[in-house]
């Protein structure tokens, strides 16, 4: 169960808990825990060298995140992505990033704007097919640099809040499917915006986030054992 990566590293001289709540939550968005893995409590305290108190508080976090789960007699387990929790996640992220795009536009003036998110569909271009951390990490940062934008800040907490389910989704997606078409469609919704069109930002804003409706059941096909419905 160790992973040497860096990020997933526990720093001691900063308070446990929350770093062991970002770890875990981040290896089990991006796979390294994938659905359905037995961890344990004592395992993962005798990783990052702390005590089992820190570490029970934050499966119980985890629990009520959807990420972990219970299973009476059998122990704790990384929870199957549940297809309707990735569904409404799509949904209220549309309804607010559509928004944030309009109030984007309310700015007179996003030249700089502009010239950031090109720069950063250059870099999404540069790895979209070779490293698909670096590719989920700068499609993070484009969603975020126009929350700020639009001075949304709330609102992108509320969106990181609900999307942890469609991020493993989408962490499964970029290692399966190609993002040179996220990629255009992200320069659309950047054209949209430098030439102060709102309904068509607004609008590649809503077809790039209902590309996982596209890709879903394909996932759902190859990758079965890491999803749950409703009814299981």
């Amino acid at each position: 169960m160790t992973d040497n990566r860096s990020e997933y590293r526990l720093d001691h001289s900063a308070a446990v808990r929350p770093q062991i709540y970002r770890l875990l939550r981040d290896r089990i968005i991006r796979g390294d825990l994938e659905p359905g893995t037995k961890i344990s409590e004592s395992a993962i305290a005798l990783e990052y060298l702390v005590s089992r108190q820190p570490v029970r508080e934050v499966f119980i976090r985890l629990v009520e995140m959807g990420l972990l789960e219970v299973r009476p007699q059998r122990g704790t387990f990384v929870r199957r992505i549940v297809i309707s929790a990735v569904m409404d996640a799509r949904f209220v992220r549309e309804a607010i990033e559509a928004d944030i795009v309009r109030a984007v536009l309310e700015n007179q003036d996003n030249t700089a704007l502009v010239a950031e998110l090109q720069w950063q569909i250059v870099e999404q271009g540069r790895v979209a097919e070779s490293d698909p951390d670096a590719f989920m990490a700068l499609d993070e940062l484009f969603h975020h640099t126009l929350a700020d934008a639009a001075g949304k800040s709330y609102a992108w907490e509320v969106v990181e809040n609900i999307k942890m389910q469609m991020d493993r989704v989408r962490h499964i997606s970029v290692r399966c499917f190609s993002r040179t078409h996220v990629v255009e469609q992200h320069r659309a919704i950047v054209e949209g915006i430098a030439v102060g069109n709102a309904a068509a930002a607004e609008q590649a804003m809503r077809i790039h986030l209902r590309g996982i409706l596209k890709d879903l059941p394909g996932i759902v096909k190859s990758k079965a054992d890491f999803f749950e419905d409703d009814q299981d």
